[in-house]
């Protein structure tokens, strides 16, 4: 089972960006779909955006156009850019290897003037 390492979260006004880093340990990280999910307060897990070992992307309808998800194999690490910031986009944000369905601890992003 592979460990996933989030962090880049934090505190950030409407309309700013953050950068989410994932490291995942202990897997060929380049087989593995990874992926990232949110979980706001009293809400279920939510689908923020994919990428493949291909590097096909999925995102959710909420983020689409705000939010990249980028891979670096080398440095076994997935990326999530997001732009343009919403206060509905304050949630947990947690990493997720589809191959080996393992998850990090979760990083939490704010988004409040």
């Amino acid at each position: 089972q592979p460990q996933l390492v989030e962090s880049g979260g934090g505190l950030v006004q409407p309309g700013g960006s953050l950068r989410l880093s994932c490291v995942a340990s202990g897997s060929i990280f380049s087989r593995s779909a990874m992926g990232w999910y949110r979980r706001a307060p009293g809400q279920g897990r939510e689908l923020v955006a994919t990428i493949t070992d291909g590097y096909r992307t999925l995102y959710g309808d909420s983020v689409k156009g705000r939010f990249t998800i980028s891979r670096d194999n080398t440095k076994s690490t997935v990326y999530l850019q997001m732009n343009d910031l919403k206060p509905e986009d304050t949630a947990v944000y947690y990493c997720h290897d589809l191959k080996w369905d393992s998850w990090g601890q979760g990083t939490q992003v704010t988004v409040s003037s």
